[in-house]
């Protein structure tokens, strides 16, 4: 080594420890170290134990979808595009914020796609600290009514939810106050929830009127000591309605054993009803062959939609309102292959969204003064097929098949094949998608 370097290194390094050490006796004289370090300390402490408190979680589901037909309506993420049969979209994309206190949470969730940014949670929870039992919502959250609204799309075994919660709850969430009451898990009534909330109706979206929907459901769960076997049981209650925007409302019913729309005048202004009934079970049980679930779903009631939908508005409308008694179900099977990383699915779905109509009466010309009834009036079934490789804890593959088959009726729109209901509709729909979870 060049000694020139040698000496001019050690004379830095001289000089550093003469200052360090300086420094060092000065300080000494007028704050000793450790009553610096000690605030110090705290104040790191204090924000780690803030970072412990704030959650951040989230998925993005991306996928590639092929249609029977280009251009069909779906419910398997959407209507596809005119003149397209294939599609790659991402279908999630989710970042939620959830700051849990000992008694209080607050939870902001937001879907970022191809689509735009939307929110699909904002809303802050209180639960009372002397038996930790009642808890008060507020904000936008999952409308308290079912299983299936509740059950994360990001560990739902499926790519969508049944037809008939997308038609009766499209989005899930609604805007508004939530009352919930379930004892601690360490209770031995904590298998007992009961939820109960007041809503706009319309979704979180802006309110139209002055009405206001009660949704609840009360359920009961329980789970072997060993982990092993599970079931659940629920019951849903769920009434509102929104205001009329003209002064007519038809209803179906039967004249002279025809199922037809009876038009009845009613004030600018009132209220149009919407009231469901619904029942869900859930069994699973882990043994050698993979874990088996079970989940089934019965809703029916009165639907007030329009002539053409039978979607529960998120809007106002300027239109006549069409009131329908519905009914819908689903099954799911659900088969874990020993265990390995695959998982077997096998759902169907029925939504009948008006039950005192059926097949070739489905748009026969009805008598003088009454209207017919028409395409919103079919019923839908649909098989779903699927097998998912859960490759960690973070990513899932998942491939889908749904096949749609349509109530037939020869009094349709024979105008072209998207339109024709006189045979079943090509409008099956097959999903490969890919999921990270974090």
């Amino acid at each position: 080594m060049n000694t020139k370097n040698l000496i001019s290194k050690s004379a830095i390094v001289g000089i550093f420890l003469f200052i360090t050490g300086t420094n060092a006796t000065v300080f000494s004289q007028e704050k000793a170290p450790v009553e610096t370090e000690i605030p110090l300390v705290n104040q790191l402490q204090s924000e780690f134990n803030k970072s412990k408190l704030l959650k951040i979680s989230g998925y993005v589901q991306a996928q590639y979808q092929v249609a029977d037909t280009a251009g069909i309506s779906s419910f398997a993420g959407g209507n596809f595009g005119k003149g397209t049969d294939n599609r790659f979209m991402v279908r999630r994309g989710r970042v939620k914020f959830a700051y849990n206190n000992e008694f209080s949470q607050a939870v902001l969730q937001i879907d970022i796609t191809e689509k735009g940014l939307g929110i699909k949670d904002a809303y802050v929870s209180v639960t009372e600290p002397w038996l930790k039992t009642v808890s008060l919502t507020g904000g936008v959250f999952d409308r308290p009514f079912g299983y299936e609204i509740s059950y994360s799309s990001s560990v739902r075994e499926t790519p969508e939810r049944s037809r008939m919660y997308q038609t009766l709850f499209p989005g899930e969430r609604d805007l508004g106050g939530k009352l919930s009451l379930q004892a601690p898990k360490n209770s031995s009534w904590n298998l007992l929830k009961l939820e109960v909330g007041l809503l706009n109706g319309n979704g979180p979206n802006v309110e139209t009127d002055a009405y206001k929907d009660v949704s609840g459901r009360l359920s009961v769960n329980k789970t072997s000591s060993n982990k092993k076997f599970s079931w659940g049981l629920g019951s849903s209650y769920y009434i509102g309605g929104f205001s009329a925007k003209t002064d007519s409302l038809y209803t179906s019913k039967k004249v002279n054993e025809q199922s037809v729309f009876v038009k009845d005048s009613i004030a600018h202004g009132s209220k149009l009803d919407r009231e469901y009934i619904g029942l869900d079970g859930q069994v699973s049980m882990d043994w050698w062959l993979g874990k088996t679930q079970i989940r089934a779903e019965y809703l029916l009631g009165t639907q007030t939609g329009t002539e053409k939908s039978t979607s529960s508005l998120t809007a106002a409308i300027n239109a006549d309102a069409y009131t329908r008694n519905f009914e819908g179900y689903y099954v799911y099977f659900i088969q874990n292959i020993f265990k390995t990383p695959l998982q077997a699915v096998v759902k169907y779905d029925v939504y009948d969204p008006n039950v005192q109509v059926a097949g070739n009466t489905i748009g026969l010309a009805a008598p003088t003064g009454y209207k017919k009834t028409g395409e919103a009036d079919i019923k839908y079934a649909t098989l779903g097929i699927g097998l998912n490789y859960q490759w960690n804890k973070h990513l899932k593959i998942m491939a889908y098949y749904d096949m749609v088959t349509n109530e037939t009726t020869i009094n349709s729109n024979h105008g072209s094949t998207l339109k024709d209901l006189s045979k079943d509709r090509k409008d099956n729909v097959f999903t490969l998608r890919v999921q990270y979870k974090f």
